[in-house]
This record gives structure tokens, C-alpha cells and sequence, in this order.
């Protein structure tokens, strides 16, 4: 099977237009081989097209380049996976005292640390990620360390970092160039804004409303502190790149032994549940999230910036990856369609649908009625006539910068007694999927939805 590509590109360029998504960057390597095409313009105001050497931030996909770094180090034995993090940050201290001791980086990579974002303003300095280890001295638990999966955006992968620098003696932006970029050859992929060429740079857009145009977002990067779980910028052919290393167990498109066979493996193997298996997929691996696609393992790593979107799938039974970069969304729906598009013309398994309500289902609606909340994230469930509800309550500033009222109403449409659909109240949205779980004393501890944890608040 091969892609048709005037029929990809004319197919991508009415999704563009239905999802209000300026352009898109799509690869493909299969067997070794790389198919690449780009549709769209990098910015709404200069009309200038995007091109497949256009560089795009790739957001949490950064993840993914920090544990192969990571890993690097434990097969040069500098590192434990399971040796508590103090051991290589000796003052290493959360607001536990049994998490500051016990917790490892087989922890951080899982988002099973349980430990709040709470670092306060670490700047913009070079100093950035030990400032972010200082500053959590007080920072609350989640959940209970190893308890649960809820994904961490910024502060499990900077401690990640920060022992990378110790480890190496140098900064964490040097040390992702010195161990991946320039040994695999990658002259487009970089981890600062100030590395980035301006002149091949995607610009983030925003739609505010559905009868609107997209418009270039107000927040051209993420702060500094996101930057091992969140700043790497690349092209489809270099993120390609480290497709190609997940594939070949460890080596690069040169030729270059990037990790060893065994620490791929290891990458790919050790997993944890995800509450919620529906929106991503069933299992979180060492930097990787791990799908079920109708009983074929895949390989997924995702990311998004203010105005940016970035989707790698990896399917090792027929040695294959698909890169999406998009400068709008995120979209699920049109994530869907192209890759679905790309997975039919390739003759391999499509990306399963989400799951069904079940009319069936008679839920005690007090399990689960309740506040679920953490610092900028606050869920009101709610039940009326047996049915229940779940409003979104956003920070005034965030929803007049969204465009959205500070609280939105959802049903939540039961799959399980676990499980929920929460159909989109407005054309932007997709139908997300949420976890509520975990029942202690009857009631339900805790709300996973888009890989994120919060817990009842009593």
C-alpha cells in the first residue's frame, strides 16, 4: 500500500478549512522510508504556506526526547530508575516526608508522583529546573505516591532535568543537544526560543468562537519551566527522527546507537494503568503513552502548546510512525480523520472509536456527586433526575482569554461505573471522556479526565 498524496493533501486542505486549523505538517516513515507532505498557510497574517522543513512546537511530545536522555544515563549506570530521586538531588523535599524519601524517576516518568505543580515562579534563567526542585519544598500530595496516574505538566520531567544536569554538569538544553540532537543529526529540532529560525517557525492560532477565523495566539512560547516536558521545537522529519530510534530498538536514521536495545525495551514494557484508557490510551510506558488499537500495541506521544499541537503514533508490527503538526487546535476530531486517512491508504488498523453509553446502567448518583479540584482546574458533579452533570469552572481571566463563560454544563454519559462520555456544548469542542473512581466510604475519590487527576475536595 502507498499514500496517495494529492488525495492526503486535498483532503487535509477541507479539514483545515471545517476545523478552522491553519496548516499541517504530516509524516510518514515506513520500512525506513519518509513520506512528507505540508498543507496551509505558517501564519494567518503573512499567508506565507507552511512547507515540510517548517518548524513547529511540539509541546509535552517533548517528554518523550527528555526519557530517551534519561535513559541514556541509566545505561551508562549513572543512573537508578528505581533508586529514590534523593540519591542522585540529595536535598530533594516535597511536603511528605515519606514521598521527599521514596520517590524515584521511575515515578516522574509514569506521572505517578502524586505531587502538586506547586513551584512557584522559577523565571527564565539558566537555573530554572534547580529553582523548580528549591521551590517545591511545600508542595501538597495529589494523591498518595504510586497510587494513581495524573499526568504532570511541567514539574516531574524539570526534576527529570535537573538530575540530567547534575549527572552531565551542564545545562539541560545543552545536555538534550549533546546527547540527542547533534548525535542523531537533527539541525532543525531545538529546545530554546532563541535557537529557533524565525523565518521557518509555525506561528500558533487560536479560534475564540466557531463563526470566527483563527488568530494568532497572544503567547508565542511556553515559559522556560516547561521546557523538558514541553518547549522542544522540530520538523516532521526529525521528530521522525526519534521515531526511527523506538522502531530500530535504539538507533538513529544515521546510523548512530542512541540507546541500547534493552533500555528501549525497557521503555516500551514498563507500564502503568491510566484511570481514564479512552482519550489516550489504556497505559503509560517510560515517556511513551501505550494504545490498544483493536488488539495491535501502538505507541503514542502527544503534546500541545497555546496555539500549537503535535501527535506521533509508532506502530512496531508494521514498522511504521505518523507524524501530525499542526499551528491551531488541538482538535481530536481532525487528529482522527488524517491519521484514519493515512492508516486506511497504508492498509493498517484504524484508531478505535470511542466508546458507547450504556442505556443499561443504573448509577447511585451520590458516589459521585462532589467538587474534584486542584490549583486552575475546578469539576462540579452534579445530579439531577438521575442524571448526572459535570460543570467546568474556569478562573474569570482564563475564560475571558478563551472566549468561554467561566462555567460550562456537560452531561456526563455513563460507559461504566467508572466511565463517562461528555458530549461538546459548542462546535470548538470534541467529546472528551472522563474517569471518576476509586470509592472510598462509598463515594468516589477522584476525576481523571485528559490525563489529568483531581481529587474530591471533602
Amino acid at each position: 500500500m502507498t499514500i496517495d498524496l494529492p488525495r492526503l493533501r486535498a483532503r487535509v486542505a477541507g479539514l483545515l478549512t471545517e476545523y478552522a486549523i491553519p496548516s499541517a505538517a504530516i509524516g510518514v516513515l515506513r520500512d525506513g522510508e519518509v513520506t512528507e507532505v505540508a498543507v496551509g498557510v505558517k501564519n494567518v497574517l503573512t499567508r506565507e504556506p507552511a512547507t515540510t522543513d517548517t518548524v513547529y512546537q511540539c509541546g509535552s511530545m517533548t517528554k518523550t526526547w527528555t526519557a530517551l536522555a534519561f535513559l541514556q544515563l541509566a545505561d551508562e549506570g549513572k543512573v537508578d530508575l528505581d533508586a529514590p530521586v534523593r540519591h542522585h538531588l540529595p536535598g530533594f523535599t516535597v511536603a511528605d516526608p515519606e514521598v521527599s524519601a521514596r520517590v524515584t524517576p521511575r515515578h516522574l516518568l509514569y506521572h505517578t508522583s502524586g505531587i502538586e505543580e506547586a513551584y512557584g515562579d522559577p523565571g527564565e534563567e539558566d537555573d530554572v529546573y534547580e529553582r523548580m526542585v528549591d521551590g517545591i519544598a511545600d508542595a501538597p500530595q495529589v494523591f498518595p505516591l504510586g497510587h494513581t496516574h495524573g499526568y504532570s505538566a511541567a514539574l516531574g520531567y524539570a526534576v527529570l532535568a535537573r538530575i540530567l544536569e547534575v549527572r552531565d554538569g551542564k545545562r539541560w538544553d545543552d545536555v538534550m543537544r549533546d546527547r540527542l540532537f547533534e548525535p542523531m543529526g537533527l539541525t532543525s529540532t531545538n529546545s530554546r526560543r532563541e535557537q529557533v529560525d524565525e523565518a521557518r517557525a509555525a506561528t500558533g492560532h487560536l479560534t475564540l468562537a466557531p463563526e470566527q477565523d483563527p488568530v494568532v495566539t497572544p503567547v508565542d512560547y511556553l515559559p522556560r519551566a516547561f521546557g523538558p516536558g514541553g518547549n522542544v521545537t522540530s520538523t516532521v522529519r526529525e521528530v521522525l527522527a526519534m521515531a526511527h530510534v523506538l522502531l530500530t530498538e535504539g538507533l538513529a536514521p544515521n546510523g548512530k546507537r542512541i540507546l541500547s536495545v534493552e533500555s528501549v525495551r525497557e521503555m516500551k514494557r514498563s507500564r502503568v494503568p491510566v484511570p481514564d484508557p479512552y482519550m489516550f490510551g489504556p497505559e503509560w510506558a517510560l515517556g511513551l503513552i501505550v494504545c490498544d488499537w483493536h488488539g495491535q500495541t501502538v505507541y503514542a506521544s502527544d503534546g500541545s502548546t497555546i496555539g500549537q499541537n503535535a501527535r506521533l503514533r509508532v506502530l512496531p508490527e508494521s514498522n511504521t510512525a505518523i507524524v501530525l503538526l499542526t499551528n491551531g487546535g488541538p482538535r481530536e476530531a481532525f487528529y482522527r480523520e488524517v491519521v484514519n486517512h493515512l492508516l486506511t491508504d497504508l492498509g493498517e488498523v484504524t484508531i478505535p472509536e470511542q466508546p458507547t453509553p450504556d442505556p443499561t446502567l443504573s448509577l447511585d448518583p451520590a458516589r459521585y456527586v462532589g467538587v474534584y479540584e486542584r490549583p486552575g482546574a475546578r469539576f462540579e458533579v452534579s445530579a439531577e433526575a438521575g442524571r448526572l452533570h459535570l460543570t467546568l469552572v474556569m478562573d474569570p481571566m482564563q475564560a475571558e482569554f478563551l472566549g468561554k463563560p467561566d462555567r460550562v454544563r456537560y452531561d456526563l454519559l455513563p460507559v461504566s461505573e467508572t466511565h463517562f462520555l461528555m458530549p461538546p456544548t459548542d462546535a470548538l469542542e470534541d467529546t472528551q471522556t472522563v474517569a471518576i473512581y476509586d470509592f472510598a466510604d462509598g463515594a468516589a475519590r477522584y476525576l481523571h479526565t485528559n490525563c489529568r487527576v483531581h481529587p474530591r475536595v471533602e
